[in-house]
C-alpha cells in the first residue's frame, strides 16, 4: 500500500517510515502540514498517518481540509494528544482511527493494514466503470462513451482519461501522469503528456463544443465534470 506519514519529529518519522517500508508499504514522509494537505489532495494514497502538532498547518486542520475536498482516504491520528476529548475531536474531524504516543510499531503496522483493507474494494464491489458527468469509461471493455456516443481512444488516451477521472476534482501533475500512464519518472524534455492530452481533448471535447479537462498553469490538469 501507499502510505503518507505526517510527522515533524525526525527520529519518530524515520522510525515509522522504515518500519512501514519493511512491512511492504511505500511511504511518503512529510514534516509540514501544508505539504501534507497538498500531497493528500493531489496524490493517491491508501492510508494517511497524521500527527496533530506539526508546523505549517496542524494535523486536525489538515484532515478537515482533506475531507472538505471530498478525499476519503482512511486516516489515522498518531499523536501525543491522548485525552478522551482529543480522541473524540480527532474522530469527529474525519479520522478512522487514533493511536496515542508512545506506541508500539507493530500495533501501528496492524492498524495501517486494517485501514488499508477497509479502503480497498472487495471483488464484489470492484469498480468496472468510471463516470464523470456525461463521460463513461468501461474498464473491462476498454471503451469510452460521452452522451451515449462511443469515442475511439487509443490505449494511452484511455489511461490518461482514466487517471483524470479516478482523481476527479484533484489536480494531476504532469509527473503524476507520466508515472501512471507511461510508467516514467520525471523527464523535463518529454512532451508526451501534452501531446496525448491535446489528442484526447480533440476527441472528448471538440465534437461536443465544451471543455471538461482544465489546465492549471504551472500545476497540471483536472477534470471538471461533476
Amino acid at each position: 500500500m501507499k502510505v503518507m506519514v505526517l510527522e515533524d519529529d525526525a527520529e519518530i518519522g524515520a522510525w515509522v517510515r522504515d518500519g512501514l517500508t519493511r512491512a511492504g508499504h511505500t511511504v511518503d514522509w512529510v514534516t509540514d502540514g501544508k505539504d501534507a494537505l497538498i500531497a493528500a489532495t493531489t496524490r493517491d494514497f491508501d492510508v494517511l498517518v497524521l500527527d496533530r502538532m506539526v508546523p505549517g498547518l496542524d494535523g486536525l486542520s489538515v484532515l478537515k481540509s482533506i475531507r472538505a475536498a471530498k478525499v476519503q482516504t482512511p486516516a489515522l491520528f498518531l499523536t501525543a494528544l491522548s485525552d478522551i476529548d482529543d480522541r473524540v475531536e480527532g474522530l469527529q474531524s474525519g479520522a478512522d482511527d487514533y493511536l496515542s504516543k508512545p506506541f508500539a510499531l507493530t500495533e501501528l503496522e496492524a492498524r495501517v493494514a486494517v485501514l488499508g483493507r477497509r479502503g480497498s474494494p472487495t471483488p464484489e464491489t470492484e469498480v468496472t466503470k468510471l463516470v464523470a458527468g456525461d463521460v463513461t469509461l468501461d474498464l473491462l471493455k476498454q471503451t469510452c462513451q460521452r452522451q451515449g456516443q462511443e469515442i475511439d481512444l487509443n490505449g494511452k488516451e484511455f489511461r490518461l482519461l482514466e487517471a483524470l477521472i479516478r482523481a476527479k476534482g484533484r489536480i494531476q501533475t504532469r509527473n503524476m501522469l507520466l508515472e501512471k500512464v507511461w510508467d516514467m519518472n520525471f523527464d523535463p524534455t518529454t512532451s508526451v503528456v501534452e501531446t496525448h492530452m491535446s489528442r484526447l481533448r480533440a476527441k472528448i471535447e471538440r465534437p461536443f463544443g465544451d471543455t471538461i479537462i482544465r489546465t492549471i498553469r504551472g500545476a497540471g490538469y483536472v477534470i471538471e465534470t461533476a
